[in-house]
């Protein structure tokens, strides 16, 4: 129990030694060292090709759940990296691509993707980010798939 004790009185020493009395002001020293590090990103990311079938099977999951469709991309045509970490150092390293979808409907449809390094389950991993064009019935990449590119 006196451990306890002891831990809640340092925290609450460290908390009021950090917490501002007035006007903002320049970070003490325990913020400037402490958990500040900032982003440490490798840029290893797989190559495009490597998404192909993640795109697939949520792009059959989300037709199905949301749209009532049996729309299903049956294969890829012309993939290729469009840009490679295209912002400033520091940013989250993403691989921007592009493809050509072979879907269910028998038309042919252009996919823009990223992957992105950390942003998989939980941070974990690498995340995948798509739009199929003409497909994107929400509108979340509007106009034409544009914000899915860099």
């Amino acid at each position: 129990m006196c451990g306890r004790a002891s831990w809640f009185a340092l925290a609450l020493a460290v908390s009021a030694a950090t917490m501002p009395a007035g006007p903002a002001s320049a970070a003490s020293i325990l913020e400037l060292n402490f958990w500040l590090s900032g982003p440490r990103y490798d840029g290893v990311l797989p190559p495009c090709e490597a998404a192909l079938d993640k795109i697939a099977a949520r792009f059959a999951e989300k037709e199905a759940s949301y749209w009532n469709s049996n729309l299903k991309i049956q294969g890829y045509e012309r993939v290729r990296e469009v840009a490679f970490r295209p912002w400033a150092p520091n940013t989250i390293p993403r691989r921007f691509c592009s493809a050509v979808a072979l879907v269910s409907d028998g038309l042919k449809h252009p996919v823009h993707y990223s992957i992105a390094e950390t942003t998989g389950m939980i941070g974990a991993g690498w995340g995948v980010e798509w739009c199929v064009v003409g497909l994107d019935r929400n509108m979340a990449f509007s106009p034409a798939c544009r914000m899915a590119r860099p």
